[in-house]
């Protein structure tokens, strides 16, 4: 734990801060009704402070769960390659861009509320592939590993069409603009990423065209 906050200490307090927050709104529905995002109240200028709260809390287990894993996996590994400031502003701004899109499309939705980290830690992924577009990664619950520079058009283009047609109570426009909010800062942060990406990526390719 130790390295952990001495390597990556933004990546470890935002780890920590979000499940203990969550797990405090677990049991406390006033906190709960305090840090969610209402987007009927956020346009007209109320609760603004919810596009980053909301990031902190989590519906149930599963859904704390799965976005920690995820961040695990992907967050502290980040901060170590593209800094500790630039990793805390390209989290933070990602779960603010990620938000607006809800916020406009809810604006007169008085019954909607949306909570959860999803759009930042699909910042964060997308932000690790341009800087190792060769790792593999397993969607659950297919078994079969996929090569990031797959993964990531198809992920973009599962959400898109989610967020038109799927009517499951998730917000697929955060995870779809928190992902491309990461791709975008992680580039302004570092621009010679995209021509590191395109190198790597071709390797890539030519390496399976051989197989």
């Amino acid at each position: 734990m130790q390295e952990y906050l001495t390597q990556t200490p933004v990546a470890s307090l935002i780890f920590i801060i979000t499940i203990i927050t969550t797990i405090m709104a677990f049991n406390n529905e006033h906190l709960l009704n305090n840090l969610i995002l209402h987007p009927y109240s956020v346009y007209r200028k109320k609760k603004v402070y919810t596009v980053i709260t909301s990031g902190l809390i989590h519906g149930d287990w599963m859904h704390l769960l799965f976005n920690m894993f995820s961040y695990f996996f992907f967050a502290f590994s980040l901060e170590k390659v593209m800094g500790h400031w630039q990793f805390a502003l390209l989290y933070i701004a990602s779960l603010i861009l990620s938000d607006v899109p809800t916020i406009f499309k809810h604006k007169n939705d008085y019954g909607y509320r949306c909570l959860g980290a999803s759009g930042a830690v699909s910042a964060v992924i997308f932000g690790y592939i341009l800087y190792n577009p060769g790792i593999t990664m397993i969607i659950m619950p297919i078994p079969i590993p996929i090569p990031a520079i797959i993964f990531g058009p198809l992920y973009l283009l599962y959400c898109h069409f989610a967020s038109k047609h799927a009517r499951d109570n998730v917000n697929h426009d955060a995870h779809m603009y928190g992902a491309l909010s990461g791709l975008i800062i992680t580039i302004a942060l570092y621009p010679p990423v995209v021509h590191e990406f395109i190198t790597s990526a071709s390797e890539l390719i030519r390496s399976y065209l051989h197989r």
